[in-house]
């Protein structure tokens, strides 16, 4: 997957992904375009699912999916938007080369855009590197209603 071009000043994380406080993962943005994003986290002892191994790979999915929810954000921005709630509908082929990402280490998540359909729902390949070297790898689907509300409220299929 080839690196973004870096969009001139990447806004706090927090202005374009809707996670906050403890359920926030990923720590800054480091590039963006039209259709890849790249994202850092550092793992900390204190966040939630860290355990004496450090934080389980299994986590790695929600790194890519806040990731996937950074790239979406900075599309909003683009268009003077807010940015909304997605959805993880799940992913195909998540491997991950480590048991737990270990406390300390520095995490680069990449996305890139694959297919998007006029429906909302868009296919990303993902990919978490460790040290410089790819530990974890997944095809993401995830699915942003025109309307989240309505469609949590069961308004809109």
């Amino acid at each position: 997957m080839r690196t973004p071009g870096p969009i001139s000043t990447m806004p706090p994380v927090g202005e374009v992904v809707p996670h906050g406080g403890a359920m926030r993962l990923i720590d800054e943005l480091l590039a963006a375009d039209d259709t890849q994003c790249v994202a850092r986290a550092t793992i900390r002892p204190t966040q939630l699912f860290v355990d004496d191994a450090g934080m389980p790979a299994w986590i790695g999915i929600e790194y890519m999916a806040q990731t996937i929810a950074a790239w979406a954000g900075m599309q909003a921005r683009g268009k003077g938007c807010k940015p909304g709630p997605g959805f993880l509908l799940g992913s195909r082929r998540y491997a991950s080369d480590v048991p737990a990402f270990p406390v300390g280490s520095v995490l680069t998540i990449r996305v890139g855009l694959e297919m998007a359909g006029d429906d909302g729902l868009s296919l990303f390949a993902c990919t978490l590197d460790m040290g410089g070297q790819e530990v974890a790898r997944a095809t993401v689907s995830v699915y942003r209603p025109a309307d989240a509300q309505a469609f949590l409220e069961g308004q809109q299929t």
